[in-house]
């Protein structure tokens, strides 16, 4: 049993127990390191969120977890972070980014007609980090960068419009003057430290409290 299906079986065990109706954050690791339950102990009124995103994820994998990532879970809301992986890969290409994003969501539609989805721009990135080797970066990155990002973001929006979803944006909102991801906030370039994800809980609240 590989890292996956570990994380998924897991998943399902913790859906045995887990209250439906409730929210659910899907994705890959810009998810999974989202420390949204913690960031949301002093929110009244309670606001309870699952977290069923995995790192390294791409579109097909969370094709290929529905059940355990959402479906049992029955949610009122769920919020989607997942395809930045996939910009990252050998042979990527937006048409099919799309087309696998548009099944995810189809499936919610068809499954769970009554949940509300929400769809988060991808976040900016940064590929000028002092302490990161720049070759390192550049590999790692392959053809994300924050024109692909954006390219991206406003294919994203155009098909949440088209399927009747939510798209917010958590781009903007972490960026420089440079137009790349606050240094102060940035692990690696890519990923987050809490205070970056504090901005972006900011952004998201408001449709965390909606009804």
């Amino acid at each position: 049993m590989n890292f996956f299906d570990i994380k998924v079986k897991n998943f399902h065990c913790l859906n045995q127990v887990a209250k439906k109706g409730e929210i659910v954050f899907t994705g890959s690791s810009l998810c999974e390191q989202f420390p949204i339950s913690e960031m949301l102990q002093n929110v009244e009124p309670r606001i309870r969120v699952y977290n069923r995103g995995i790192g390294g994820d791409v579109t097909e994998g969370l094709m290929k977890r529905m059940e355990e990532s959402v479906f049992e879970l029955e949610p009122r809301k769920v919020f989607i972070n997942i395809g930045t992986n996939d910009i990252s890969r050998p042979g990527y290409t937006r048409e099919k980014l799309i087309a696998n994003y548009r099944k995810i969501l189809e499936q919610i539609r068809e499954r769970l007609p009554e949940t509300k989805i929400y769809v988060l721009s991808y976040y900016p990135v940064n590929r000028e980090i002092p302490w990161m080797e720049q070759e390192w970066l550049d590999n790692m990155f392959g053809v994300r960068t924050n024109a692909e990002l954006i390219a991206v973001n406003a294919d994203l929006e155009k098909l949440a419009a088209e399927l009747g979803c939510t798209y917010i944006d958590v781009f903007d909102c972490l960026l420089d003057d440079a137009g790349n991801q606050k240094i102060e906030y940035t692990i690696d370039g890519m990923h987050m430290f809490a205070n970056g994800y504090k901005v972006v809980l900011d952004r998201l609240l408001p449709y965390l409290l909606e009804e």
